[in-house]
């Protein structure tokens, strides 16, 4: 007679786990009528995925965990097959109910939370059909293409690219250029999609936010020409480019975190009293405003297309190889000077090669926090210039405020870090 096997309680634990997972997905399942798989079978499922992984470990084989994948598949196709609907072809079901197996073996076999995550995000994909087809229906053939783009950039280019030092000062990498190619055509991509799913009637703050992701100095273009119109709507512009600028403050931070995390809370230094500054200001701007009707759209640049990549990487190289020669010859303030004209068009390259510098050990944490603070100031400067010549004197009075109070933010951070510092 074989031996038993005494019993354990986290063994309990695990069915429990896979039959909640179960139970998690057949209560979504059972909200759809021509679903041939609910409550209790989905509960069931996730437990006999559990059992077959015990009995797999036990005899040191994949063949339980195999006939019970193909019984399942098959007893659910069969199912549809026996009462087909017409407007359901089932074949969510039969994935979800696999997905449920799987989940409650992978439970057995000690990955529980990682499961259970899984099993919610199922439940998010399966309960939300309506909206995630409501949004694929509003993309246009220009979006799916600057998303497949994206993933050229991402799943074929990059891994390609040798990722060792080159040139002087051991400064460029490909793989490590493209990798911030990547990011930041990921984050704009994020906002031009938002920007297209959005339409003219979202609201200036929606505007503003996903205005600034995709394109900050798009947005500040755009609204300083509308701005010429009407009294009303240069109120309008100024609060939409304060907005944008604000989130471009965040998408700095947000790069930090990604690139050189270390480097995310002295950032936050003059970051923290910019944002507040410039918040207030739109706070005191947004009373005297009132309805304004629609937003308009900033019509920004497809940020995946491979000739705005290359020069987006073109650009980023070049400002990090003058970095570090300007870092190595002129000290600090060499660099200092290189964040402030390079930032008067773009903040991302100066912010990605001062992370760089900094994570290679060739730039201290002050230096990198005051060239990337001084390259958004520098850029402020600008888009605020430019507003001003395209939108007129009406717009530049009603963006004093706002950018100034950014710009001072910007400033005392500056201040203090470089007197915690001790001197630039």
């Amino acid at each position: 007679m074989p031996e038993s096997v005494p019993f354990d309680p986290a063994q309990i634990e695990a069915f429990l786990i896979a039959i909640g997972i179960g139970l998690l997905m057949g209560l979504e399942r059972e909200r759809v009528p021509s679903a041939r798989a609910g409550l209790r079978t989905f509960g069931l499922v996730g437990m006999l995925g559990a059992l077959v992984a015990m009995l797999g470990q036990h005899f040191g084989s994949m063949v339980p965990f195999t006939a019970g994948l193909v019984i399942v598949a098959a007893t659910i196709i069969s199912a549809y097959l026996r009462h087909p609907d017409p407007s359901d072809p089932g074949t969510t079901s039969v994935a979800a109910l696999i997905v449920c197996y799987c989940l409650g073996a992978a439970v057995w076999l000690g990955h529980a939370k990682l499961a259970v995550m899984l099993a919610v995000g199922t439940t998010v994909l399966l309960y939300f059909k309506a909206q995630l087809r409501g949004i694929a229906a509003r993309l246009q053939a220009k979006d799916w293409i600057s998303i497949l783009q994206f993933g050229v950039l991402s799943l074929v280019i990059l891994p390609i690219l040798p990722n060792e030092e080159f040139g002087p000062y051991g400064a460029l990498n490909p793989h490590q250029i493209w990798l911030m190619v990547v990011l930041i055509s990921g984050v704009s991509l994020a906002g031009y999609t938002a920007l297209q799913l959005a339409g003219a009637r979202t609201g200036m703050i929606f505007v503003g936010i996903f205005g600034g992701l995709a394109s900050s100095t798009a947005t500040t273009m755009v609204y300083a020409r509308q701005a010429r119109d009407s009294e009303l709507m240069s109120s309008m512009a100024a609060m939409v480019i304060v907005l944008a600028n604000l989130v471009m403050l965040v998408r700095v931070a947000v790069i930090a975190v990604v690139v050189a995390p270390a480097v995310l809370r002295p950032l936050l230094v003059p970051i923290l009293p910019a944002l507040g500054l410039g918040l207030l200001a739109m706070a005191w701007n947004w009373r005297r405003l009132g309805e304004h009707g629609d937003a308009v759209l900033p019509a920004t640049s497809n940020p995946t297309e491979l000739k705005v990549a290359l020069g987006f990487g073109l650009f980023y190289a070049i400002v990090l190889l003058c970095a570090a020669w300007l870092s190595d010859y002129a000290g600090n303030r060499g660099l200092y000077v290189l964040a402030l004209v390079s930032g008067l068009t773009d903040v991302d390259a100066i912010t990605l090669s001062s992370l760089r510098l900094f994570t290679m050990g060739k730039l201290a944490l002050t230096p990198t926090v005051l060239a990337i603070a001084l390259a958004m100031t520098a850029n402020l400067a600008f888009k605020t210039t430019m507003a001003v010549v395209i939108g007129g004197r009406a717009l530049g009075l009603k963006l004093l405020l706002g950018m100034g109070a950014v710009a001072v933010g910007l400033a005392a951070g500056m201040g203090w870090s470089a007197l915690q510092a001790g001197g630039l």
